[in-house]
């Protein structure tokens, strides 16, 4: 099931993505989902029911402008080097245990939204699977992994290489504002094998990123698990699985996002996030 954030008109508004109508989960009774209510299939069920059956109001997609599913994360914890073809590109060794860093929250932005290339800087994309944490989770097991994600959505980890190499560490090239976009959709329910999907990312068309989850290095119970023993994870946290082959900064030649561009990331099974590059 695909939820969507969006704009309802009087706020953000969640729905039911199903083909082009958007089902409004405004209507249930109890109110707009929890993260929480994510994680259970009851929940999920009687919504399906719901929409299969016309008991929710609906709006064509074309009408609405979507948002980040996760607007405003705790956290964004992000994995590098967790694809095999990436760690070969930069001729890296694969590490024994995930490689952890952070972008600050307030670089999330919405599908369709500016990426803003701050002057002077080195912008580069990078197609990236995000898991979005439903309840909270600390010392959580391999197999119970599953159990406290809420769904799954496509990130842009959008990094600015010339802070990041000059400072020797990932946090501020990482954490310029717009530099998340996060979106189309949210993948909720246990249709979905984040292990086992396509991932690209194009700029003007043109595709840059191409591969399989079934790269990973650590999958996605092998990370989340990890980074709950080292932290508390809480509802609406955001975990950043990695990205493939294919970056711009270890292209011959160097192939870096420019102004007027446009970037488009996409995950099998939970859409398109597109965002245009502009000036700062």
């Amino acid at each position: 099931m695909q939820i969507v954030r969006y704009n309802g008109g009087s706020g953000p508004v969640l729905g039911v993505k199903k083909g082009s109508k958007i089902h409004s989960l405004a209507d249930l009774p109890e109110g707009l989902p929890t993260y929480d209510d994510f994680t259970n299939q009851r929940y999920l069920d009687t919504v399906e029911s719901l929409v299969l059956n016309g008991g929710l109001s609906q709006r064509d997609i074309d009408e609405v402008d979507l948002l980040a599913p996760v607007p405003q994360p705790g956290k964004i914890v992000c994995a590098g080097l967790n694809y095999q073809d990436h760690a070969e590109e930069q001729d890296e060794e694969i590490p024994d245990e995930p490689l952890l860093f952070a972008k600050a929250p307030t670089t999330v932005t919405n599908p369709d939204s500016p990426i803003v290339h701050p002057e002077g800087e080195q912008v580069d994309y990078e197609v990236e699977l995000g898991v979005v944490v439903g309840r909270t989770a600390k010392n959580v097991s391999e197999d119970e992994v599953s159990d406290f994600v809420a769904g799954y959505t496509v990130l842009n980890d959008v990094s600015g290489r010339k802070a990041q190499f000059s400072d020797g560490q990932f946090f501020r090239g990482k954490s310029y504002d717009t530099f998340s976009p996060m979106g189309p959709t949210l993948v909720v329910g246990d249709n979905f094998n984040p292990n086992s999907v396509d991932v690209f990312l194009r700029v003007d068309g043109e595709t840059k990123q191409e591969s399989n989850t079934e790269q990973f290095i650590f999958d996605v119970n092998e990370l989340v698990s990890y980074i709950s023993q080292n932290m508390t994870l809480r509802p609406g946290d955001v975990i950043s699985t990695g990205t493939p082959g294919g970056v711009g900064i270890f292209r011959e030649p160097v192939d870096l996002l420019k102004p007027g561009q446009m970037c488009e990331a996409e995950i099998e099974g939970i859409g398109t996030l597109s965002n245009p590059v502009i000036e700062e």
